[in-house]
């Protein structure tokens, strides 16, 4: 009797694993889709030992030749040197795949390309193309998948001449349409991810444990950094800059950065998951310090800060912050400060005619402990240029401690053109916050305190046009005044804070 295909279960069953193995990744000579391009049946070999790149630049050359597709990674180790990105092109790390970099010595990587003129920006903004993947100038790219990139031999050391070697694990320039997801980066150079001059970029679920920077996101329009958890414990984490490596000062706008983590732990300790501590304790989020565009409506929420430096805002090279908001952010063991918000005249950019302005800033809802004894909060303008319009609310801030009567009379020199740190202008005579050349500060529902005894005021105002506190809570050593307002602070209005009104009354 004549059964129908259709009729009999066994045979059904193998028609359908059939059709299914076929449209599964495989040689693109096997595919039969054609849109997918698996980077074994290019040559390549993935044992750790045979260089893989070529193999795996010829399977992104095939895809891209055919219009876009998805390049293939399985599992395996591939070493590799420069690989090139093209437009239209997913690269699918698959789970249990490595893309690994190569030695030095291989001579496997690009050179850095030529760069015309004087550089006003630091050398490892200079250069893309002496990078483990790269891509300039193109549309429609995506690094996704449950794969590693490794760095391997890529040079972290900022001493080393960048032009004759290898040093950012990803360096994308001027692209539009990028996503990056899931993927972990570790060991990933001078820059586990620099990113300049490029549009609509998505960076969701990448997890970077790594020596210095994690991600720098350069003169970018259409940012969205999401659920993140970056390691560095000797550089920035997360770092929006706007330098002048495109040849103009361009900002840096539309960023919005939700639900990552933040920390400075030992390298490799992230992904181990033993979470050493570490002895830098960099791995922050800092805006700058290159800032020749500047920043302008930025938004930070539901993050945390874990054995690293707090958050930073450093506009010194003559462009504009504005318009910038944080919210919700938790911080433990932070060295050196919480929260610096900084304008300097470094001024690295060509025919400036500005000063560094900085104006609409609100931070809200931040808990931050272990906070070290150099500083707390510290906002520090220029004194023909305040900082205005700036609005803190809803902190709880717990120092160390252990500040002296000869630290309180210690008088922070202007940052002037020198390099925007707190540990360039040293120890503060507070513990809390210090506020200087700022017009409109507003100050809410803030409370401060320390473990070990400290023997600073909790704040400290100077050349402020426009303050105003409500609800400050402030722990103080016996004989210590809570606040110190110098003699060109005016506008001053506080409510609910029996101590700073009678300090203010004094």
């Amino acid at each position: 009797m004549k059964t129908h295909l259709g009729a009999h279960p066994v045979v059904s069953l193998l028609v359908f694993l059939f059709l299914f193995a076929s449209r599964l990744p495989g040689p693109a000579a096997e595919n039969a889709d054609g849109n997918y391009f698996n980077i074994r049946g290019f040559g390549a070999v993935g044992d750790g030992r045979n260089l893989d790149s070529p193999a795996i630049d010829r399977a992104i050359a095939a895809a891209a030749a055919g219009g876009g597709g998805t390049v293939f990674v399985p599992a395996g180790t591939y070493l590799s040197g420069s690989i090139h990105l093209k437009s239209n092109i997913h690269l699918l790390l698959d789970a249990g795949a490595t893309i690994l970099g190569a030695p030095q010595n291989l001579n496997a990587y690009d050179p850095a390309e030529p760069f015309a003129g004087k550089a006003y920006q630091d050398a490892g903004h200079t250069y893309f193309h002496n990078s483990l993947i790269w891509g300039e100038n193109l549309t429609n790219i995506s690094i996704t998948g449950q794969g590693m990139i490794n760095g391997g031999g890529l040079e972290h050391d900022s001493k080393v001449a960048p032009p004759t070697t290898a040093n950012k694990a990803i360096a994308l320039k001027l692209c539009r349409n990028v996503l990056l997801r899931d993927f972990n980066i570790c060991h990933g150079g001078w820059f586990a991810v620099l990113v300049t001059g490029c549009d609509n970029l998505t960076v969701d679920n990448v997890t970077m444990d790594t020596q210095r920077d994690g991600i720098d996101l350069d003169c970018c329009r259409n940012t969205i950094v999401s659920n993140c958890r970056i390691n560095s414990p000797n550089d920035d984490a997360l770092c929006p800059k706007s330098t002048y490596a495109l040849g103009e000062a361009r900002i840096t706008e539309n960023l919005t950065i939700v639900n990552c983590q933040v920390s400075g732990f030992e390298e490799g300790t992230l992904l181990d998951g033993t979470l050493k501590t570490g002895k830098n304790h960099n791995g922050r989020i800092k805006f700058g310090t290159e800032s020749s565009g500047g920043f302008r409506n930025c938004t930070v929420a539901n993050c945390t800060f874990r054995s690293c430096k707090g958050l930073a805002l450093e506009e010194v090279d003559g462009g504009i912050l504005e318009n910038i908001t944080f919210n919700n952010l938790t911080m433990m063991d932070v060295p050196d400060y919480a929260i610096y918000i900084t304008t300097g005249k470094r001024n690295r950019t060509p025919n400036l005619t500005t000063s560094s302005r900085a104006k609409n800033i609100l931070i809200s809802n931040v808990i931050a402990d272990g906070v070290g004894k150099m500083s707390g909060i510290q906002i520090m303008g220029l004194p023909e240029q305040p900082i205005e319009g700036v609005r803190l609310e809803n902190i709880r801030l717990i120092s160390q401690g252990g500040g002296t009567a000869k630290d309180a009379a210690r008088n922070p020199r202007e940052l002037g053109a020198g390099y925007p740190e707190p540990g360039g202008i040293g120890k503060l005579p507070v513990y809390g916050i210090f506020a200087r050349h700022v017009r409109d500060l507003e100050l809410a529902n803030i409370q401060v305190g320390f473990l070990t005894n400290d023997f600073r005021p909790a704040a400290m105002f100077f050349d402020i046009q426009g303050l105003e506190i409500d609800n400050f809570k402030a722990q103080t050593a016996e004989g210590v005044k809570p606040v110190v307002f110098a003699d060109n602070v005016g506008g001053i209005i506080i409510r609910n804070s029996p101590a700073l009104q009678k300090a203010n009354e004094e």
